[in-house]
């Protein structure tokens, strides 16, 4: 690999995106963030609403040992919080 790849990324493979868990007319994507400690608890829900994709981006101040966890975690977390604000949710 050639240096300037290094600097600049090139070479370095995309993480996928991950596979949208689907809860009462919402798409829950789960997308741990790599702490020093371990995994920040974090998703990002959607929902098209009159046309329009709207979004809504959970973080928690939760950390777990495993990405896994971490996912697992973030998905029941958004889950509880639909439950909760419904449509609210993607309020401003």
């Amino acid at each position: 690999m050639s240096i300037f790849k290094r600097w600049f990324g090139g070479g370095a493979s995309a993480k996928p995106e991950p596979e949208p868990v689907a809860y009462k007319g919402f798409r829950i994507y789960p997308e741990p963030v790599k702490t020093a400690g371990g995994y920040r608890v974090a998703a990002r829900v959607e929902k098209h609403v009159d046309g329009t994709l709207r979004t809504h981006h959970l973080i928690r101040a939760d950390i777990c040992e495993s990405e896994q966890e971490a996912a697992d975690q973030a998905t029941r977390k958004a889950r509880m919080v639909i439950d909760q604000q419904g449509d609210k949710l993607l309020d401003g």
